[in-house]
């Protein structure tokens, strides 16, 4: 994997630019984001675990390289359902996560390196389009990739278009990702972010994978738009 620069920004960069620079995580973030690692480890130790498969792909554990739709509120036990049943049952290099070139995004990424994944810095907002280009290829390095499909700013459970680009560029199925929690704390923010419980039981559904064409026309895309969403409701009981 490849090292992620720790050298922090001399200067914000600046908006008029054609080039935007991802916020890099200071020490004190990224003491942080090992600090929350530790917490899921152990909090996510706790559960009491049933894994929903509807998917069809990981029964001979021959699955190869897909995207992982999840919804931003469930972020806090994505690399539990990735390691914990996805990574057990397919033939991937790793996994790579889009994560927002913010300053919130920064510290997610120092978290998600302690799992050893690789993240790439974008969102619909900003660095959208150079992200996807760099998913593009991880996926043709044989990883894994994951977005959440409503992040980073929303609307909650609304389906932006990136994933769907996402899919259509590298060719790979789109696979929703979900999970209900027994006790949970529901944080007051716009995605309505859940943070598991302790001892809580936890259901982790994986349902069949979506194909994008990749010569799908504009209504094509528009309409697989509408079933990943779909389905990823359906899974997602709050």
């Amino acid at each position: 994997m490849p090292e992620v620069a720790t050298k922090p920004l001399s200067k914000p960069p600046s908006r008029s630019s054609a080039v935007v620079v991802p916020h890099v995580a200071r020490w004190h973030q990224r003491l942080g984001a090992w600090l929350l690692y530790c917490l899921i480890k152990l909090v996510a130790a706790t559960l009491r675990y049933r894994w929903t498969d509807r998917s069809g792909c990981f029964e001979d554990g021959k699955f190869g390289p897909a995207i992982y739709g999840v919804w931003h509120n469930r972020l806090a036990l994505s690399m539990i359902a990735y390691f914990g049943y996805v990574k057990k049952h397919n033939e991937s290099a790793g996994l790579a996560v889009m994560v927002s070139a913010s300053k919130d995004g920064g510290f997610l990424a120092g978290a998600l390196e302690c799992f050893s994944v690789q993240p790439v810095r974008g969102s619909s907002s900003r660095r959208g389009a150079q992200a996807l280009r760099e998913l593009t290829t991880w996926g043709r390095r044989g990883y894994d990739l994951a977005i959440t499909p409503d992040g980073p700013r929303g609307p909650r459970y609304i389906v932006q278009d990136g994933i769907i680009a996402l899919a259509q560029l590298t060719e790979m199925p789109v696979i929703p990702v979900s999970y209900h929690l027994g006790w949970k704390i529901t944080v007051k923010s716009w995605d309505r972010f859940q943070i598991p419980l302790p001892f809580s039981r936890c259901e982790m559904i994986y349902e069949k994978p979506i194909f994008v064409p990749r010569n799908a026309s504009a209504s094509e895309r528009e309409t697989l738009r509408m079933r990943l969403e779909q389905v990823l409701q359906n899974i997602s009981k709050d």
